[in-house]
């Protein structure tokens, strides 16, 4: 019997996912979860540079703060859907109903508050590509 481990069929590029959050803690703890994961973690501490990391380089799923010191969240999601639809887990200490409808409504796919259990965010990664594989 074959080892899969060992097996000669090429496996698939990690998953690439991209982490906009403003605060280094939150970054590195989300890199460090992602990477032990096997995903490959790019990250960015403002929208303008989320955006144009998305622009240059892409991702196959987007980890997005509401709060950046640049520009709010839900403008860097409205700019980011006229032409991309990877989709976005917006990351976030906002937890009012309201903030979370309007979010959705402008284009994230997910909504997860802080603090929020890494395994459950694990799992709700998980769902969110494999219903856009």
């Amino acid at each position: 019997m074959s080892d899969p481990r060992h097996d000669d069929a090429p496996s698939a590029p990690p998953v690439r996912v991209l982490v906009v959050d403003d605060e280094p803690q939150i970054r590195k703890f989300l890199e460090i979860s992602l990477r032990a994961q096997g995903y490959h973690v790019e990250t960015a501490d403002s929208g303008s540079s989320g955006l144009e990391a998305m622009a240059t380089r892409g991702a196959d799923l987007l980890i997005l703060d509401l709060g950046l010191p640049d520009r709010d969240g839900q403008d860097v999601l409205r700019e980011l859907r006229q032409w991309s639809q990877v989709p976005v887990i917006l990351l976030t200490v906002r937890a009012g109903e309201a903030e979370k409808v309007a979010a959705l409504d402008a284009g994230a796919n997910d909504y997860v508050t802080k603090p929020f259990g890494v395994q459950e965010l694990m799992a709700r990664i998980r769902a969110l590509l494999r219903s856009h594989a």
